[in-house]
């Protein structure tokens, strides 16, 4: 159960640290804040679409090549060819989807970490946020090209971040409020409530 408290109710939080610190804390029921859950959800989510980018088209190709190679073997019988040609499929279903899942997953991840970490520590929610997060996660992942991968990473990723941001507002405008707002008025709500309980 909760541990009753005899002092004063805390405050929601006032900077950009301390909302930032918040991000990864849980509450008195021991949930993570919807911020970071969703940050979660985007990541497994991220995860399975580049998974399925990256196997569906080498599990057909693996299929097609090794029938068009196989011509001359023996198989025991008709069931016995089709499984071998889904058994390579397979292999390359798993090979090619891991190396796109990884890959999608950390993208997106880095992008959703900061672009929901410059919200966060704002407290709004910008197209800004979403341009810098694009361009951070692109330069990240192209620097190991030198400063021309780098410079082509920020460009990419911002040109990437803006139609991003710029839906996603979108959507939480068709919502009624932002994620930002909808935070600060439980927040404030559950303070108050706290509040007047003391």
């Amino acid at each position: 159960g909760a541990q009753p408290s005899f002092g004063r109710p805390v405050p929601p939080p006032q900077t950009g640290w301390e909302r930032l610190r918040e991000l990864w804390q849980r509450d008195e029921l021991q949930r993570y804040p919807e911020e970071t859950v969703n940050l979660f959800k985007a990541a497994f989510t991220a995860g399975l679409v580049g998974w399925l980018y990256g196997g569906l088209p080498a599990f057909a190709s693996a299929r097609k090549a090794f029938i068009e190679r196989s011509h001359g073997e023996l198989f025991q019988n008709r069931a016995d060819a089709v499984q071998s040609a889904h058994r390579a499929g397979l292999r390359s279903f798993i090979r090619y989807g891991w190396r796109w899942s990884w890959r999608v997953t950390a993208f997106a991840t880095i992008f959703n970490v900061v672009s929901t970490g410059l919200s966060v520590y704002r407290d709004k929610t910008t197209v800004s946020n979403f341009a810098a997060a694009g361009g951070f996660t692109g330069a990240l992942f192209r620097m190991h090209l030198g400063l021309q991968g780098l410079a082509g990473g920020i460009v990419f990723g911002t040109a990437f971040g803006i139609p991003a941001g710029g839906l996603l507002i979108a959507l939480q405008g068709l919502a009624g409020e932002s994620l930002q707002e909808k935070r600060n008025r439980e927040r404030r709500e559950l303070y108050e409530q706290k509040l007047a309980e003391w």
